[in-house]
């Protein structure tokens, strides 16, 4: 009882460490990843300010409704679990069960080991977490979703449109679209956030889909004709008028077929003005003097699908509008272009984590579901195989530790007395002591406390013990008598061997107490859990004859539950069968070594005593 009392106490310290949870409230996250072998393929660089677009759907997201309304739950964290990040959520539709949210990726870590970020949600009483303001980048001044009406500016220098005739469309590459029917236009007054310098360099960016093939339906205009980017029947154009008045035109060498969706990109810098295709390069013109001079004093409105005048307009859906006061590199171009194309997502999703459980759901739903199926005698075998699991684990442990500490004592004893003479061979005896007693008792405590007598933990010292105190017995009493001149006979010798070999087998038994149970748990365990798993097929058959209701969704559950109980049964016997076989060797070379020692020591007594 001291022994299992002491495992006990010790088994109360041991504790499973839980996964990082970033706040309590949330009861759901999900692991999100930038694709880093799909970046170098496609020969991508994501940089410091990348924003990464979350495209949930049916696919890789089915806890819609576990999503508070609107998604306002919803909040994105690093891969450290504690540092928020800011996003934007451009559509959140449960019913349809789709979701866009724009989301800033951590700073440094978009091409590291550490390129993943976590999505929280399952929050009713969250209040909204978006940052449309802090998302974008201070050189990004302004850009469009299309995302529902009126046209909006998403970024916090909120450059809306003066005027915005088109209507809004579902079809976009990203969610809504804007639709231009050739009269609709979409104007930006001028002001000095949307300035443009060549010198500095400026980007204008976005989608478009034409409905037919135009000739010279105007996309996008700055000024009164100064600058512009236009169809021409198959392809796209940019006509810039220099200071001269003279019109240079960047022609597209990449086909735009109409019916589909096309990026598009302008870089202006110092050096060339370059137009982009579904970000390969379609065209360019260098930037002379006085191209230069115009393009560092552009100014005046902008529109959108459509000259200054309303003229020229264009026929088809236009989305993710932007502006930025910096030439983007190509990298930048092409990661984009990846990153908002419905064919090109650069994320992988993982399962979704719950709290509760502390483990991703994907991986865990099936053995929950199993053990929800397990009828009540399975349990009953269950629960008979789990104390026959502690049981066996808690023999394993004591004698594991009772034999590393005899073993221990054993070695330190014959070095002893393979040291003494055979005059001296009585030299190590002692008296008895109440630590004998408690060692019989419990040798478990006496292994793992300290402060008992020398060799107290020593199986061949008792042997010795024995022998020593049944020579005294046999040594002549009589008054003057020699004791160094007696001479024992064989038979006297033979009755000391026949003592050590008595407590030789007590102490044989000693070590091998026990050890039953383990033999009980490898051979009744299997069959303990067969048991189950035979009972539990049997009810499921009963089961659905009663129902009348054969198919594979009836049958499996109950098949799998039974199952449950014969996985128990072997998780209990092999470890025990391990156990009792390390622990059966580690007894027979204690055993031998007893042997081993009663023969040396009755040779040592004939040859003082013959």
């Amino acid at each position: 009882m001291k022994s299992i009392s002491f495992i006990g106490l010790m088994l109360m310290f041991v504790s499973t460490a839980q996964a990082g949870w970033w706040n309590d409230g949330w009861a759901y996250k999900k692991k999100i990843s930038l694709d880093k072998v799909a970046l170098q393929q496609s020969g991508l660089v994501a940089d410091a300010n990348t924003l990464v677009l979350v495209r949930l759907h049916t696919g890789n997201f089915s806890y819609f409704l576990d999503v508070a309304e609107a998604g306002k739950d919803i909040r994105f964290i690093a891969g450290d679990d504690k540092t928020p990040l800011k996003y934007s959520i451009e559509k959140f539709d449960p019913i349809n069960e789709m979701a866009l949210i724009w989301v800033k990726f951590p700073e440094n870590n978009a091409m590291n080991e550490n390129s993943f970020i976590w999505m929280y949600y399952g929050n009713p009483a969250a209040v909204d977490g978006q940052d449309n303001a802090g998302l974008y980048a201070a050189d990004q001044v302004l850009t469009y979703h299309f995302s529902g009406q009126p046209v909006q500016d998403s970024t916090a220098y909120a450059s809306n449109p003066s005027e915005a005739t088109t209507s809004a469309n579902m079809g976009g590459v990203i969610a809504d679209a804007a639709q231009f029917n050739g009269e609709q236009i979409i104007r930006i007054a001028d002001s000095p956030i949307i300035q443009m310098s060549a010198e500095k360099g400026w980007t204008v960016s976005g989608w478009i889909m034409a409905n037919e093939s135009q000739e010279e339906a105007v996309i996008f205009q700055r000024g009164d004709g100064t600058f512009s980017l236009e169809t021409k029947g198959q392809g796209l154009v940019v006509n810039i008028a220099d200071s001269a008045g003279l019109v240079k035109s960047v022609s597209s060498t990449v086909p735009f077929s109409v019916g589909s969706w096309h990026s598009w990109a302008i870089t202006v810098d110092s050096a060339a003005v370059t137009l982009y295709i579904d970000s390969v390069v379609a065209g360019s013109v260098a930037v002379d003097l006085a191209l230069a001079e115009k393009l560092n004093k552009l100014s005046g409105a902008m529109t959108l699908g459509a000259d200054t005048q309303g003229l020229r307009g264009f026929k088809g859906l236009m989305d993710e509008f932007s502006i930025f006061t910096v030439a983007k590199s190509v990298d930048s171009i092409k990661y984009a272009h990846k990153m908002q194309g419905i064919d090109g997502s650069l994320l992988v999703y993982g399962d979704d984590i719950s709290e509760e459980d502390g483990v991703e759901e994907g991986e865990t739903n099936y053995m929950a579901a199993t053990l929800q199926n397990v009828s009540t005698d399975g349990w009953i075998v269950i629960g008979s195989l789990a104390v026959m699991m502690f049981i066996s684990w808690m023999v394993m442990i004591t004698k594991g530790v009772v034999l590393a500490k005899t073993r221990k004592e054993n070695n330190l004893f014959v070095d002893e007395f393979e040291k003494l003479g055979v005059q001296e061979m009585e030299s190590l005896n002692r008296e008895d002591s109440d630590d004998d007693e408690e060692a019989i008792e419990s040798p478990l405590m006496m292994s793992l406390t300290s402060g008992h007598e020398k060799f107290q933990g020593s199986s061949i010292y008792r042997i010795y013990h024995a022998g020593v105190e049944e020579i005294h017995h046999r040594l002549p009493k009589a008054v003057g008598a020699d004791v160094a001149d007696v001479i024992m006979s064989s038979q006297t010798i033979e009755a000391i061997r026949a003592t050590m070999e008595a407590v030789m087998v007590r102490e044989n038994q000693k070590l091998n107490s026990q050890m039953v149970m383990l033999t009980i748990a490898i051979s009744g365990g299997p069959f303990l859990g067969l048991l189950g798993t035979v009972l539990g097929v049997m009810i499921t058959f009963a089961a659905i004859a009663v129902q009348g209701e054969v198919n594979v969704n009836a049958i499996a559950p109950g098949v799998a539950a039974a199952l449950a109980t014969t996985v128990a049964g072997l998780i209990v016997a092999i470890p025990a069968l391990f156990g009792y076989n390390y622990l059966g060797s580690r007894i027979k070379e204690t055993s031998a070594d007893m042997y081993i020692f009663v023969d040396e020591f009755i040779a040592k007594l004939a040859e003082r005593y013959s």
